[in-house]
């Protein structure tokens, strides 16, 4: 029996969606923007990504959210898009934290002993955690004010940080064992790499009470 899996991601500025069945790529649709358009365009990729796997929403087994950490209003959107639509077909939500899911894409792509993927939070700071190159974490999450003392113990090995907020440690790590990749952001492709996993573990979030992870209490800008 085939299975079918709708990825969503939505923790940066990526609006991502993606189909896959068995745990394969079938169809993805993705847009990198500033303005955070996500409450705009996720429910239409969704409704693009079904049509171009040529399947129905009720062919759906669950539906996969990146749970974070990331932006407070583009995980609530994804994750409030996900709980919908298992409500609405009966079917399990699956969360994948969205730094895990950078790190097996990365490492998909690159060679090193670690794999730093980092998103941008303010000033000097990032959500960042640290996986070998099999994809198993070596430290936890973290907000991470950078300067020029930061990862020594981890730069003992080769590092490849990367993500949005990779740019803020490129200027501030000075390190023969720091590799940086630019322009590199969260992908529902990647979420959908280690949901198949999680569906044949039955290993599912209770749907009345998940939440992001936000890593950080919501801080809402002052009005001018």
């Amino acid at each position: 029996m085939s299975t079918y899996i709708l990825n969503i991601e939505t923790s940066t500025k990526a609006c991502s969606v993606a189909i896959h069945k068995n745990g394969k790529l079938m169809s993805l649709k993705e847009n990198v923007t500033e303005n955070f358009s996500h409450s705009e365009k996720l429910q239409n990729y969704i409704q693009q990504t079904i049509e171009k796997s040529k399947i129905q929403l009720s062919n759906l087994s669950a539906v996969a959210v990146s749970k974070g950490p990331g932006s407070y209003t583009g995980l609530r959107i994804g994750v409030a898009s996900a709980k919908g639509l298992c409500y609405a077909l009966n079917i399990p939500l699956i969360s994948i934290s969205t730094l895990k899911a950078m790190s097996l894409g990365m490492s998909q792509e690159k060679k090193a002993d670690l794999f730093c993927p980092m998103i941008d939070a303010r000033r000097m700071e990032v959500y960042s955690a640290f996986f070998d190159s099999n994809n198993i974490i070596k430290r936890e999450i973290k907000a991470d004010i950078l300067d020029v003392n930061s990862y020594k113990d981890e730069l003992k090995q080769k590092v490849i940080f990367f993500g949005d907020g990779s740019d803020k440690a490129k200027n501030t790590i000075k390190n023969k064992n720091a590799s940086f990749v630019a322009n590199f952001h969260p992908s529902a492709r990647f979420v959908g790499m280690l949901s198949y996993q999680k569906f044949l573990d039955s290993d599912f979030e209770d749907i009345a009470y998940f939440e992001p992870f936000y890593l950080k209490d919501f801080v809402a800008g002052k009005k001018t």
